[in-house]
This record gives structure tokens, C-alpha cells and sequence, in this order.
């Protein structure tokens, strides 16, 4: 079966199935470029019907999760779309993308281009010519229903501003980055919170953030490392090939884990390593939801931390290992993003690291009096052991597989 092309303008049937939109941007980074890639799931007047319509990096699943967003590395996203489990009163969803804070325009990249695919099939490819586009914000297509069928149309629409006046655009309420002076009026009923499109990218100039204690404690808190799977492993055994078992598939097997250490001061280890999954609602609170042993897992893995509970716990380190197959930690694009509700996403990136060592230690949340202290880590380790040393965890390690 051949492979629909489609240039601006240009729109192709789709199944009304359970879909896969990919988002790649040629090359996937440039230097101090960020690009956010989002969804607006669209009513017949072509605006949301409530924040829930927005699918980005601050919400990736709302609403029942129909439209979800799966992958999110550097300058590549995934989207599920499960048209059948859809609101009734959706007719259309809208892929953009935007250069966070307008460091850069599009027409920096050498291409974009947006891939449609069900479960055993690709659909259709959409080529966009970024070539002499000035602005920072793109609508870059859409599913549309029409007459009963769904199709996909090729927008490549530059769009003024970044992602605040596309999301105002499609009918979202933001909120602003920085409140009134206006002293508040007379107590009235609690509008709905306007969405936040605030992240904060931990790095070298900013590497540590503290969320304020909460009484209530701070939920679910969802840790999630994602990264490039097409990462093309050494050809031959080699360094690499003789420490992380060659990967002939060519795809990318890293592996998240924490050590933990309780207030009690108990300390262990959760990994999939080991089969140290842990448990959210009992001790230790820390889980971890599935190991992506197959690279196929586009939404990459996820750890989930017991908020509630947080006064238990003394410190958690987060890291990472190449389990298999990745030349460096460059080319994994990888990177780490903590979601903490009713605050803006951490994201840390992955971007350095010798190829020689397999281990990073990410980030470190500390409980300082009742706060959550995030402190960037960003350090590459031989192993296990000898990141428990550095970080004088105290634990016994042993070679183990999985």
C-alpha cells in the first residue's frame, strides 16, 4: 500500500480507528531552542470546550485521554488519537507547534514533517517546507470530521506569538505569568482556574527549585523519562557493545529508577532491575508503572511518588541507565520531566555525558522542613555502586539482569 503524500492544502481519508500522529522536526535540536508540540481538540466552532482540550506538556492526558500525548522529546512528539472513544461533539484536532519564548523562528530547521498511522499502517506523510518561515508558532494540521469521515488536511499555517495566543486563539483561558496589583474584590464563587502554560527547564543557570509545603501534601508526583529509541547502537561489540549488550535492533533501552531514603532513615532502591517496582499506596509510595523493555512504549516510563506521604521520606535520587544500545547520552535526546499538581512541569535535559559511562544521576528531591527541593543532578557514573558511593547511600549492589 502506498504512502499518502500531502503538501499545504492538501487533505486524505482517514479510518475512524485508534491513530498515531508523529511530529519530527529536522534537526531535532538546535542550540537553546526549545519546541513545544501540542494538540487543541476542536468543537464545531473551531475552539475548545474547556481547558481539557488542550493537549501539551503540562496536561498530556486529559479529559477520557482520547486525544494523549505519548512522546515528547526534542524536537519530535507522538499522539494517540482514539477517534471511536471521542466527544460526540468533536469535529476537528489541530497539531501545532511552537518555539518556546520565540528564541528562534521555524525557518531555522531544514524540515518538518507530521506522519499519520494506525496500528499496522502508515497513513499518509505531510512534508512541510520550513524554508524562509519567520514565524515562531505553527498550525500544522488537522483531523477533521466531514460528512462522517474523518480526514487529515496539511494547514503549515504560520501563526503570530508563541503558545499563549495560539492557545487563546483556539478558546483557552491562560493564565497570566505574573498577578494584578489590583487589590481582590468581595469574596464571589471560585472561577475555574485558567490554564498555565508556564514550564521550567532545570540547567546549569537555574539547577534547583523549591515548591512550597502543603498541609494537604503534594499529590500524585509523576516522573517521567522519555528519549530517542532510533538511536543507532555501535555496528560491533566494541566498548559499548560489550557493556550494554549491542542492541542489534537498533533501538534504545534506558531504564529509570530512584534510591529513597525515609525519614526513618530506611533506604533502598526501586527499579525494574531486580523486578523493584515498589508500591503507590503502601510502603515505600514510590511505584514504578511498567518497564519499556521494547522501545515501544512511545510515552516513554514513569515513576509516581506518593505525595501525600511526602513527609516520610528524607531525600530521592532519580536516574538513569543505558541498559542497552545507546552510543552516548547526546544522541538519546533524553529527558526528564516531574509533574507536580498545581505546578509547572521540571524538565530536565539529558544533553551531555561521556559514551562511556551508563549511569546518570538526574535529579534529587530532598524534603527541606515540608518543601519539595528539586536539585538538578545531571552526573554520568560507571554504576550502580559507584553512584551509591557518590551520594553515600549505603547499599549493596550486585550484578543482576533482567
Amino acid at each position: 500500500m502506498s504512502i499518502t503524500q500531502l503538501v499545504a492544502g492538501g487533505n486524505c481519508a482517514v479510518p475512524k480507528e485508534s491513530l498515531t500522529v508523529e511530529v519530527q522536526l529536522t534537526p531535532t535540536q538546535l542550540n537553546g531552542v526549545d519546541v513545544d508540540i501540542s494538540a487543541f481538540v476542536l468543537a464545531s466552532n473551531g475552539k475548545v470546550r474547556g481547558d481539557e482540550g488542550m493537549v501539551f506538556y503540562g496536561q498530556p492526558s486529559p479529559g477520557n485521554g482520547s486525544v494523549a500525548l505519548m512522546g515528547n522529546t526534542a524536537g519530535q512528539a507522538t499522539f494517540k488519537v482514539n477517534l471511536p472513544t471521542l466527544d460526540a461533539v468533536t469535529e476537528k484536532i489541530a497539531f501545532t507547534a511552537t518555539i518556546h519564548e520565540n528564541r528562534q523562528n521555524f525557518g531555522a530547521f531544514q524540515s518538518l514533517k507530521v506522519t499519520v498511522k494506525t496500528a499496522n499502517t502508515t497513513v499518509l506523510e505531510a512534508n512541510i517546507n520550513t524554508g524562509g518561515m519567520i514565524e515562531s508558532a505553527l498550525i500544522l494540521g488537522e483531523l477533521y470530521l466531514r460528512q462522517g469521515q474523518w480526514k487529515f488536511r496539511s494547514v503549515a499555517q504560520g501563526f503570530a506569538g508563541g503558545l499563549q495566543p495560539l492557545a487563546e486563539h483556539f478558546g483557552i483561558e491562560v493564565s497570566s505569568p505574573t498577578p494584578s496589583p489590583a487589590p481582590a474584590p468581595a469574596p464571589a464563587p471560585a472561577p475555574k482556574k485558567p490554564i498555565s502554560l508556564s514550564k521550567i527547564t532545570l540547567d546549569k543557570s537555574r539547577p534547583t527549585v523549591s515548591l512550597e509545603k502543603k498541609t494537604e501534601g503534594f499529590g500524585e508526583i509523576r516522573v517521567n523519562l522519555n528519549w530517542n529509541r532510533a538511536a543507532t547502537p555501535p555496528k560491533t561489540g566494541g566498548l559499548l557493545g560489550g557493556l550494554f549488550g549491542g542492541n542489534s535492533n537498533g533501538r534504545v533501552d534506558l531504564d529509570v529508577g530512584c534510591l529513597y531514603e525515609q525519614a526513618d532513615g530506611s533506604i533502598s532502591a526501586i527499579q525494574a532491575l531486580g523486578n523493584r517496582f515498589g508500591s503507590f499506596h503502601s510502603e515505600p509510595y514510590i511505584e514504578l508503572k511498567g518497564d519499556d523493555r521494547t522501545g515501544a512504549i512511545s510515552e516513554g516510563e514513569w515513576l509516581h511518588i506518593n505525595g501525600q506521604q511526602w513527609q516520610k521520606f528524607r531525600r530521592i535520587l532519580i536516574y538513569a541507565f543505558i541498559y542497552e544500545g545507546a552510543p552516548n547520552w547526546a544522541q538519546t535526546d533524553g529527558v526528564v520531566t516531574i509533574y507536580v499538581p498545581n505546578e509547572a512541569p521540571l524538565e530536565i535535559r539529558l544533553t551531555e555525558g561521556s559514551n562511556n559511562l551508563g549511569m546518570c544521576a538526574i535529579v534529587l528531591l530532598e524534603n527541606d522542613r515540608g518543601t519539595l527541593k528539586v536539585n538538578r543532578e545531571v552526573r554520568y557514573f560507571n554504576g550502580h555502586q559507584e553512584l551509591d558511593k557518590a551520594y553515600h547511600w549505603g547499599l549493596n549492589w550486585r550484578a543482576g539482569s533482567k
